[in-house]
């Protein structure tokens, strides 16, 4: 399976694999189109080939749009070296199933990822076809959490790199850039604020932009993680998937990465019920679902999942599309409602997620608050990132003792306190 052409979503027009993003006749979004005649139908031998694989995305590199790159003085492809994203823990979440009235719960952690969350996929991918192309700067438009992978990423191929973010960033979020010695712009303006100006950017400058000219192949990364959750599955689907929406990317090709194998014979089940999450704050896509229509309507963001803060979504209209035929639906949580899903997650999984996982946490809560899970579903709540780079969000959610070093202060301030309690 190779990349062959980019196409465009709208009009179907096609294009060369070039750093371009959007079709010149309709001004639709450009998607990297692939030649799956040369791979093996032999589908036992197709598994066996990945399983034997690196142990990291790279295994999948037969579905993704990787060049031919020279070979590195390790004797690896160019476009392989970097950091090692991809092949994170799916756990099963019993706990969090009980607490929930569920029975096959399943947490996907992509805050293992090296710079802990999901953007260190997109971002290798993208990365790969900057030094294809031969750019020699790595870029982009950010909320945080892929600012923390393109400065590292680019620290590690020996990139110089720019990152421009919303100027109230999240300040572990900025802290996490900078030190790799990216060049930071904080940007006095919203994330499409940001956004805005990287595009005209990118006319301007010879920068590979992962999200605006390398898009098509920046969003590709993200079916890594349908590819994932199938193969820990051991090969099959699982019934339903939770999972958070911005921009409608990630949603979008989590769905793509399972048609895929599906199509190919890979995995055994069905496409899964996909259930978007978004914060009320900023919920564009779950609005327009809960009024029916299929176009978003720009908002101006104001919630604490700042990495969900898109008020503009891309690709919101796909998110749409994919959960009606599917079945599902996007939903939309409240602030503390974000904040109790963290807590939920971190008391049941022992997994302490930032705030884009405490949406998706919250919004599988109210799916199964309604009765729209059954008991003998298999469902995978995907958790984006680390609960370390959104502090803030929980600060002052818990109690703690402090007491003089005796065993009675410890009796009487703290085990007196929780009687009856625990």
């Amino acid at each position: 399976m190779s990349a062959t052409n980019l196409k465009c979503r709208e009009c179907g027009s096609v294009y060369e694999l070039d750093p371009i993003y959007v079709c010149e006749r309709c001004f639709g979004p450009l998607e990297v189109g692939y030649d799956n005649s040369a791979l093996s139908r032999d589908i036992p031998e197709l598994r066996r080939r990945i399983q034997g694989g690196p142990q990291n995305l790279w295994r999948y590199s037969d579905f993704l749009p990787l060049p031919d790159g020279p070979p590195a003085p390790s004797g690896r492809n160019s476009s392989r070296v970097g950091l090692a994203a991809g092949c994170t823990p799916l756990i099963r979440a019993d706990r969090l199933a009980e607490r929930l009235g569920l029975g096959e719960v399943w947490v996907k952690n992509d805050a293992a990822n090296p710079t802990h969350s999901f953007k260190d996929r997109v971002v290798s991918v993208a990365a790969a076809r900057a030094r294809a192309f031969g750019f020699e700067v790595l870029a982009c438009a950010s909320t945080g959490n892929l600012a923390n992978s393109v400065a590292a990423n680019a620290a590690a191929l020996g990139m110089v790199s720019y990152v421009f973010i919303p100027a109230d960033l999240e300040a572990q979020k900025i802290l996490a850039t900078g030190v790799y010695g990216t060049n930071l712009v904080k940007v006095r303006g919203n994330y499409d604020d940001v956004n805005r100006l990287c595009m005209e950017l990118s006319g301007e400058r010879n920068w590979a932009f992962v999200n605006v000219n390398l898009r098509p192949y920046y969003a590709e990364g993200s079916k890594t993680i349908a590819y994932e959750i199938g193969e820990q599955l051991g090969w099959r689907t699982p019934d339903r998937i939770v999972s958070p929406v911005a921009s409608g990317s990630l949603f979008t090709k989590i769905g793509k990465g399972f048609a895929d194998w599906l199509d190919l014979g890979l995995l055994e089940g069905e496409l899964p019920t996909m259930n978007g999450a978004q914060a009320a704050g900023c919920s564009p896509v779950a609005t327009a679902w809960a009024e029916g229509r299929d176009f978003c309507q720009p908002v101006k963001p104001n919630t604490i999942a700042k990495s969900l803060a898109i008020g503009n979504p891309a690709d919101g209209p796909y998110a749409l599309e994919l959960a009606k035929s599917s079945d599902g639906s996007i939903d939309s949580v409240t602030d503390d409602e974000i904040r109790a899903g963290i807590r939920l997650l971190a008391e049941t999984t022992g997994v302490f997620t930032e705030t884009a996982g405490g949406v998706t946490v919250a919004t599988l809560a109210k799916l199964a608050e309604r009765g729209e899970i059954g008991r003998d579903e298999s469902v995978v709540a995907v958790i984006t990132g680390d609960g370390l780079k959104t502090l803030d969000a929980v600060r002052g959610s818990f109690e703690s003792f402090e007491i003089e070093p005796t065993f009675g202060e410890f009796t009487s301030k703290v085990e007196a306190s929780l009687v009856g309690v625990q």
